[in-house]
């Protein structure tokens, strides 16, 4: 099988599938299989990616722990191994963290045997036991937008329909006055035709005749528009207020490629599964290595899902390292195409419902290691940032 973008350059077909699972334990530990799919023995290096503030207290034989020059606490446990065809290996570790019983997630990949192209990768989170995870609060009814302009909406048509069977009611009660009459006082019509008054006199009213009623009273035209513009600006004010809410979601802190996006931008942290507009972006892995005097590269470990149900592109200049301060580099293309064997990722779509792992490169001028990373599908995508510790 060729790639779409590199004709004749074979894809790598993973042999090894990888899953983590949380020990169901007191203290922080975690359960990597590894399992070779394929026909013949892989020599591969598992790396699983340890949190900030953390340190092992046990890992299974063959396991490595180190952590970066410097820090307390963090780092990554490595295993070199052999997985004969067919066959699973289990991996374990546990960890102490400060303070004890926080959310601890740690990420686990196989890679080629020299630790550079991923098989596959897997996440998983250990939680305490003793702290179940905070509820979150519902929003009230009286502040769901939806909620408040469906029940104006059926305040109108009530009024509306109130006061058409009120007119109706009265018209089948008392029909309509006979034309040549015109209502007066209560009770009472006019006097019409027959002799005038002596000397021009005042013609005083008669009672009215039985059996001949008046003209009833519609509804006040200003009682109506009054109702209709008090409901009006009810749906009005709601649509005002869901606006605002839209608009101050939004993160202004962004620096996006164009000048309009859709969604909010998802943050997290490694190994954390973040989505956005089209993708599931999950880091796995960042390591910065020396590349020339004054520049490094950083490569990052990422699973990028298709969670729509057509196929979608991406592009390496939405990909981004943010380094402290503010600055920011797009993805290497020539430097992540060598990463990945010769292929070129952003010319193939993401086929609907597939997952990806892959190696993107950000070379990075001077020491400076990357803060966070943004990564997105497409120009208008709010996208995600992804914490680097």
């Amino acid at each position: 099988m060729t790639t779409a973008g590199n004709p004749g350059v074979p894809r790598p077909t993973p042999q090894l599938t990888v899953a983590v699972a949380p020990a169901a334990t007191a203290v922080p530990g975690y359960r990597i299989l590894v399992r070779n799919t394929g026909g013949s023995a892989v020599q591969t290096m598992v790396r699983q990616e340890l949190p900030a503030n953390t340190s092992t207290t046990a890992v299974s034989a063959g396991g490595l722990a180190t952590r970066p020059r410097g820090s307390s606490g963090g780092g990554e446990v490595t295993w070199r191994l052999v997985v004969p065809a067919g066959a699973t290996r289990t991996l374990d570790t546990a960890l102490a963290a400060t303070p004890p019983g926080q959310e601890l997630t740690a990420p686990a990949c196989a890679y080629t045997r020299d630790g550079d192209q991923p098989y596959d990768c897997a996440t998983a989170t250990w939680r305490s036991a003793a702290a179940p995870e905070a509820a979150v609060p519902a929003t009230p009814v009286w502040r769901q937008p939806l909620i408040l302009l469906g029940a104006a909406l059926v305040v109108l048509a009530l009024l509306v329909g109130g006061l058409w069977w009120r007119l109706r009611a009265r018209r089948r009660v008392s029909g309509i006055a006979p034309s040549g009459t015109a209502p007066t006082a209560a009770g009472t019509t006019p006097y019409v035709g027959g002799p005038a008054a002596p000397g021009g006199g005042t013609v005083y009213p008669r009672p009215a005749t039985p059996g001949r009623p008046g003209r009833p009273r519609s509804p006040s035209v200003w009682l109506v528009v009054g109702v209709a513009a008090t409901v009006l600006a009810g749906v009005v004010s709601v649509a005002a207020w869901t606006a605002t809410r839209q608009v101050a979601a939004i993160d202004t802190s962004k620096q996006p490629t164009a000048g309009a996006w859709t969604g909010t931008t998802t943050t997290g942290s490694v190994g954390t599964p973040l989505r956005e507009k089209a993708f599931e972006f999950t880091v796995y892995r960042v390591a910065c290595a020396t590349a020339q005097a004054a520049s490094q590269r950083c490569q990052a470990t990422v699973g990028v899902r298709n969670v729509t149900p057509e196929q979608q592109s991406w592009h390496g200049q939405l990909q981004r390292a943010y380094l402290p301060g503010g600055t920011w580099v797009s993805t290497d293309e020539d430097a992540t195409r060598l990463a990945n064997l010769g292929r070129d990722v952003f010319a193939e779509p993401v086929s609907a419902g597939s997952r990806v792992v892959l190696p993107l490169v950000f070379t990075v001028h001077g020491m400076q290691k990357p803060e966070q990373l943004e990564l997105r599908s497409g120009v208008f995508s709010a996208g995600v940032r992804v914490a680097v510790p």
